[in-house]
């Protein structure tokens, strides 16, 4: 009989931590979107018609690697 009463009172204990820890858990921050590209920005725009076509693929060029860049050595 006592040790009945033993295990009752431990698993009485072990519930009302476990519920206690649960419930006072801090919530977890809102989840943010990734960080867009530069691409994905650069398309965002001309797809806004902020840029034109031109100065979209002169842009996008040299995002690439691929096109004039500002500093020559």
């Amino acid at each position: 009989m006592s040790i009945g009463t033993v295990l009752l009172w431990a698993l009485l204990i072990t519930v009302a931590v476990l519920l206690y820890r649960t419930l006072n858990r801090a919530p977890e921050p809102p989840r943010t979107p990734p960080a867009a590209s530069a691409e994905q920005l650069l398309a965002e725009r001309f797809a806004r018609g902020e840029i034109d076509e031109e100065q979209y693929r002169r842009s996008l060029a040299v995002l690439r690697g691929d096109g004039p860049t500002l500093a020559k050595h």
